[in-house]
């Protein structure tokens, strides 16, 4: 998990590190981009397991679609490059962070998915 900027929106607060996709470019391709932008870390995009996504509710402004991936092998070292902090949690314990609204239910999809061992 990556602890937001103090500065920017839900600063402090805990979430899965990623970001925008941007134009011409793909949900992996854009995790792949991020990834490697926040942590340092190169992912391959073969390697991404999808875990589950949250949406802002209807009539809450932009409408806002979070995609969850996992990956379990990566290059380089993982550091913090963009946030506050970085922290290793196990699913169960991700829960309990102080985090953005819509990372909760995606915590709650990432313990359901690794307990039946999917990933």
């Amino acid at each position: 998990m990556q602890q937001r900027p103090l500065g920017k929106n839900h600063g402090g607060l805990w979430e899965f590190p990623g970001g925008k996709v941007e134009a011409g470019e793909g949900p992996r391709a854009a995790l792949v981009r991020e990834i490697e932008e926040e942590l340092g870390a190169r992912l391959d995009e073969a390697a991404l397991v999808p875990v589950g996504f949250a949406d802002s509710a209807p009539g809450a402004g932009a409408g806002l679609v979070i995609l969850l991936y996992a990956c379990r092998s990566w290059r380089g070292e993982v550091r913090c490059l963009e946030g506050e902090a970085i922290g290793w949690y196990a699913p169960g314990e991700v829960s309990a962070l102080a985090m953005p609204p819509l990372d909760y239910p995606l915590a709650e999809q990432l313990e359901k998915v690794l307990g039946q061992g999917s990933i």
